[in-house]
C-alpha cells in the first residue's frame, strides 16, 4: 500500500471523527483523520462543552470570592477580573486536552493530516491546506464533519456585538447587557459565565419555559434557580429584527424591545 493509500479515511477530528480514527487503527486498518480547525477535538473540546464548562468553574470562583467567602468567614479584600487572564485559563484547559487527543493518534498510529478534506469520489479524498493540495485514495471514507452555529433569518454574527456560543467563549470585556436569543443549555450556560462576571443577562425565548425537550418540570425550577441568580426571562416572545448600529445592538420583536 502506498504512503497516501489508506483503509479509512476519516472526515472530522471531532468526538466522533477522532474516536473512529482512533478504533479503526486498534482493528488493524490503515487510517487516517482530517481536521480543517487545526486541532483536534471538534466543538466539544474546543468551542463546546470544555471552554464552557472551564469558564461556568472560574465564574463561580469569582463570583464566591467577591459575594459569599465573606459570609464564610473567609475575609478577602478588593476582588479584580482579569478577563483576559481568565481567557487565557480556559485556553489553557482546551490546550491540553486537543494535545491529549494528538497524543492518542500518534499512539494508535492514526496519521492526522491539516486542512480541508473534499471527497472527489468514493475511493478518492483531497485535502486542501492554504495553497497546497494533496490527493489520497482509501477503501473507505467516514464523514463526521460536526455542526456550525445556526442563525436567524436577517441577523448576521459578527463575533463581536452579535455572537454565536463561539464568540461568548471568547469575549475581551464583560458586556454590561447581554441578551441570549433561546431558552436551550448553550445559552443558558453562556449566560450563567456572563451574569456571574457582572453583566445584566435576558434570555428571550419563543417558547412558554426554557430548555424546551426536558422535563418541565425541572426545567420550571431551573429558571426559578436562574432567575433567584438574577437572570432575567421574557417567554412567549419573538426576535424578529436584531440591528447592530455603532456597537449599540437594537433588538424588537412580539412582546419584546431591547437595546
Amino acid at each position: 500500500m502506498a504512503d497516501k493509500d489508506y483503509d479509512v479515511v476519516v472526515l472530522g477530528g471531532g468526538p466522533g471523527g477522532y474516536v473512529c480514527a482512533i478504533r479503526a487503527a486498534q482493528l488493524g486498518l490503515k487510517t487516517a483523520c482530517i481536521e480543517s480547525r487545526g486541532t483536534l477535538g471538534g466543538t466539544c473540546l474546543n468551542v463546546g462543552c470544555i471552554p464552557s464548562k472551564s469558564l461556568l468553574n472560574l465564574s463561580e470562583n469569582y463570583q464566591n470570592a467577591k459575594k459569599n467567602f465573606n459570609q464564610q468567614g473567609i475575609e478577602i479584600g478588593d476582588i479584580k477580573l482579569n478577563v483576559k487572564k481568565m481567557m487565557s485559563t480556559k485556553d489553557k484547559s482546551v490546550q491540553i486536552l486537543t494535545k491529549g487527543v494528538e497524543f492518542l493518534f500518534k499512539k494508535n498510529k492514526v496519521i492526522y493530516l491539516k486542512g480541508k478534506g473534499v471527497i472527489f469520489s468514493k475511493n478518492d479524498v483531497v485535502v486542501y491546506e492554504g495553497e497546497k493540495k494533496t490527493s489520497y485514495k482509501t477503501k473507505n471514507i467516514v464523514i463526521a464533519t460536526g455542526s456550525t452555529p445556526a442563525s436567524l433569518p436577517g441577523i448576521e454574527i459578527d463575533e463581536e456585538n452579535i455572537v454565536s456560543s463561539t464568540g461568548a467563549l471568547s469575549l475581551n470585556k464583560v458586556p454590561k447587557k447581554l441578551i441570549i436569543i433561546g431558552g436551550g443549555y448553550i445559552g443558558l450556560e453562556m449566560g450563567s459565565v456572563w451574569l456571574r462576571l457582572g453583566s445584566e443577562v435576558t434570555v428571550i425565548e419563543y417558547l412558554d419555559l426554557i430548555t424546551p425537550g426536558m422535563d418541565q418540570e425541572i426545567s420550571r425550577e431551573f429558571q426559578k434557580i436562574l432567575t433567584k441568580q438574577g437572570m432575567n426571562f421574557k417567554l412567549n416572545s419573538k426576535v424578529t429584527s436584531v440591528k447592530n448600529k455603532s456597537n449599540l445592538v437594537r433588538m424588537s420583536g412580539s412582546s419584546v424591545k431591547i437595546e
